[in-house]
């Protein structure tokens, strides 16, 4: 018996080490790879301080971060998480604004375009966890520092790897005016904001009658793409690298990844593989959410199925 004690003691330390050790390695090369990023990117920047105003901005928002994840750790609490993040957004948009001698109107633009999407989103999301108590998404995180500290470098990266072509257009060197490709870019944000308000907003009204706590949604956009609310958020960070480029010379053009980055987190890592597989575990036997999903794509809604929806609802 003791003997069995002495072994799931020793397991357990071993597991706890384990994570700790990959807690570690993940936030190092988090950090690593912004900072790379942040040098090269610096290279076209103002200066400010002696410093690249492009290479502040990764300070800062880790710091945001890190010092958000404090009270977070202390009170074991993750519902101020997204509302961090979106003010990390608009800080960065004000302060790159308020310490230029001169912003561009491009760089304006992307700083209101920006800080618009991140107060509706993060206000969305408090709102909705303060309602709900809490996120599934954090249960088996928060009461472990190394996990939660991960967690909160890890959006540090993300806020850093959406906003990088905005962030190096509107500290760069360079002055451009207002032309065809800002006015593209424009259209294709305008098109991503209405498409992720227009599913949030559905997705919060379907949930909203009790009857439906248990089922899932297939109306509206939904009908369209099982994940309106992801496919919006990319084509509205799409535009924001289409607005940047006019400004960008150099290895700043490494930021226009911006948008690729974005795919691919939210289809390949974080986003719709952990929703699909929740989804596939809660309703995996309903017949309804097998037809629901064997017709309806993933992501981008293909024409059959725009035509189909169309031929319906007429």
């Amino acid at each position: 018996m003791k003997n069995d004690e002495t072994k799931k003691t020793f397991i357990r330390g071993e597991n706890r080490l384990r994570e700790v050790w990959k807690s570690t390695a993940v936030i190092g090369a988090v950090v690593f790879v912004c900072t790379i990023i942040g040098f090269l990117g610096g290279a076209g920047s103002v200066y400010i301080f002696g410093l690249p105003l492009f290479g502040i901005c990764v300070a800062i928002i880790f710091l945001i971060q890190w010092l958000s994840f404090i009270p977070a750790y202390l009170f074991r609490t993750e519902r101020f998480f997204d509302l961090i993040g979106g003010v990390t957004y608009i800080t960065l948009a004000i302060f790159v604004i308020l310490v230029r001698d001169t912003t561009t109107d491009v760089g304006y633009m992307i700083g209101f375009l920006v800080s618009v999407w991140a107060f509706r989103l993060s206000f969305f999301l408090f709102s909705r966890i303060l309602t709900s108590g809490s996120d599934r998404r954090f249960n088996d995180i928060k009461s472990s520092f190394g996990r939660f500290l991960m967690t909160w470098t890890l959006q540090g990266g993300w806020i850093f790897m959406t906003f990088a072509a905005g962030l190096a257009a509107m500290s760069s060197n360079d002055h451009a005016e207002i032309g065809f490709l800002t006015i593209l870019g424009l259209s294709i944000w305008v098109v991503g904001f209405f498409v992720e308000v227009v599913a949030d907003a559905q997705k919060k009204r379907f949930r909203s009658f009790p009857e439906n706590s248990d089922n899932f949604i297939t109306n509206g956009l939904w009908g369209y793409s099982r994940h309106p609310n992801y496919l919006g958020e990319i084509v509205l960070w799409l535009g924001i690298a289409i607005i940047a480029i006019p400004l960008l010379s150099g290895w700043q053009f490494l930021t226009l990844l911006s948008p690729v980055f974005v795919w691919f987190l939210l289809t390949r890592i974080s986003g719709l593989p952990m929703l699909e597989a929740y989804a596939d575990e809660k309703w995996g036997d309903n017949s309804e959410y097998a037809n629901y999903k064997r017709n309806t794509p993933v992501l981008f809604p293909s024409i059959r199925i725009v035509g189909r929806r169309i031929r319906r609802d007429n």
